[in-house]
C-alpha cells in the first residue's frame, strides 16, 4: 500500500515524494534527515502508531503539514489525532485524485476533512451535545463563551475553516483579500485559545456546522 501509494503520487507534476516510513518513529527520523513540506501519515502501524508519531512530529516541527490516510472510522480516533494539529483526515477508499488534492490542499494551507469524517463528527459531537446541554447549538443562550468574543465576519471564516477551506478559497468566498483572511484566522485563533487552524476547524464542526 505505501510504496503503490509512493508511486502514484510520485508520477503526479509538482509533487516529489522524498521518503517513505515503516511507523511513527521512522517518520519522524526521516523528517529530520529530509524535511518534507507535507507529512502523509497511517493511524495503525507496528511500533509507534500514527497518533503518537504526529504528537512527536508536531512537538519538534510544530509547522510540519500532516495530512493522516487511513482506514479507521471512529470518532474517538478522529478527534483524538485532529486535536494534536494534523492538517486533514481521509480515508483510504479515496480515490487516488482526491488524495493528491488533499495533500495540495494541505501544503497550501487549508485543512481537510472528506464529508464522511464531517458527518462522523458532528453526529458523536450531537451525542455529547445531547449528554451535555450546555453544549448545545451556539445559536442558543448557551451558545460557548469563545463564540461571542469574535465578530460576525470571524464567525464566516471559522465556518469556512471547518469545511477545508485555506485562505484563498475563504477569500474568494467572502470577496476579501488574502492578507485580510490570514489576519482574521489569526484573531479568531488567539480568541478561541487554540493552537492552529486545524483545532480551529475541528471547533468550528462541533459548534457552527
Amino acid at each position: 500500500m505505501r510504496e503503490g501509494l509512493a508511486t502514484i503520487i510520485g508520477l503526479e507534476q509538482g509533487i516529489e515524494v522524498v521518503g517513505t516510513a515503516v511507523d511513527g518513529r521512522d517518520a519522524y527520523a526521516k523528517i529530520i534527515e529530509l524535511q518534507p513540506d507535507v507529512v502523509l501519515m497511517d493511524l495503525e502501524m507496528p511500533g509507534m502508531d500514527g497518533v503518537e508519531g504526529s504528537e512527536l512530529i508536531l512537538k519538534n516541527f510544530p509547522e510540519m503539514k500532516i495530512l493522516i490516510l487511513t482506514t479507521f472510522d471512529d470518532a474517538e480516533r478522529i478527534i483524538q489525532v485532529l486535536e494534536k494539529g494534523v492538517h486533514g483526515y481521509l480515508l483510504k477508499d479515496m480515490p487516488s485524485e482526491a488524495i493528491i488534492s488533499a495533500i495540495q490542499s494541505v501544503y497550501n494551507g487549508g485543512t481537510v476533512l472528506q464529508h464522511d469524517i464531517t458527518a462522523i463528527l458532528l453526529k458523536e459531537f450531537k451525542k455529547m451535545s445531547e449528554k451535555s446541554p450546555f453544549r448545545a447549538h451556539p445559536l442558543n443562550k448557551d451558545e460557548p463563551d469563545e463564540l461571542r468574543y469574535l465578530t460576525q465576519r470571524e464567525k464566516e471564516v471559522l465556518a469556512l475553516l471547518g469545511q477545508g477551506l485555506n485562505n484563498k478559497e475563504i477569500a474568494g468566498k467572502l470577496y476579501l483579500t488574502e492578507g485580510t483572511v490570514k489576519n482574521h484566522v489569526s484573531n479568531l485563533i488567539a480568541k478561541l485559545g487554540v493552537r492552529d487552524r486545524t483545532q480551529a476547524a475541528v471547533f468550528s464542526v462541533r459548534h457552527l456546522l
